[in-house]
């Protein structure tokens, strides 16, 4: 696929070779946020999952001059991305691989063909802002392998990278909280420098609804359990 460069480069910008890239589900009831669908519904789930993944792309899209990619899954693309493509001017990459990591790897590997910087980010972050992307941006631009944003369950919320690293993404547990341990093993184990900065919530869990109806509640306003 093409690399999606917005803007033209000049000496001013402070990202000319970078990528974001935003992991999403199609919010398709019942497939999506299956974790909330006992505290939301299953279409109150996907409805959620899917405004969790436009303020992301919103976020995303504040930090100038890097590239933007919303990589989607599953493989037949969803009229919901579409959309996303319109209003975002973004492009567009279906997942590949057997698991998460494996499709991790898979994006990074792909946007680091084009670019030299790439941070791969969920879209189920609310407390995720232009600030700390930039911030991860900056850490590899100064000389970080890798830079990571641990989440509040043990996994992590960002993960970016100057120089894919299949290692990272193998044999990990993911969706358990062992997953950033693991991370930080490898990442000694390789001898790769890493810069973590302040961890974030990410919305998995039943009992992430009610740090999300305090912090952001706009969110869930019209959320009822089916």
């Amino acid at each position: 696929m093409a690399a999606n460069v917005r803007h033209a480069s000049s000496n001013r910008d402070p990202y000319p070779r970078a990528c974001l890239l935003v992991f999403a589900k199609a919010p398709i009831a019942g497939r999506a946020k299956t974790r909330l669908i006992p505290k939301l519904g299953a279409r109150g789930a996907a409805r959620l999952h899917a405004r969790l993944t436009r303020r992301t792309l919103t976020t995303a899209a504040q930090v100038q001059w890097a590239s933007l990619r919303l990589c989607y899954s599953p493989a037949r693309t969803h009229g919901f991305f579409h959309g996303c493509r319109r209003d975002f001017a973004l492009s567009l990459q279906v997942q590949q691989g057997d698991d998460l990591g494996q499709r991790m790897h898979h994006a990074l590997a792909i946007a680091l063909r084009h670019y030299d910087l790439a941070i791969l980010i969920g879209s189920d972050c609310p407390g995720l802002s232009a600030r700390v992307l930039r911030a991860a941006l900056d850490a590899l631009r100064s000389g970080s392998n890798v830079v990571l944003v641990p989440a509040s369950d043990g996994g992590y919320v960002l993960i970016g990278m100057r120089r894919a690293a299949a290692r990272l993404f193998h044999g990990l547990d993911w969706g358990s909280s062992r997953v950033l341990t693991q991370t930080r093993r490898c990442l000694k184990k390789l001898q790769l420098r890493w810069t973590e900065l302040a961890p974030l919530v990410d919305v998995d869990r039943p009992e992430d609804i009610r740090r999300l109806a305090r912090g952001h509640g706009g969110l869930l306003f019209d959320f009822a359990a089916q």
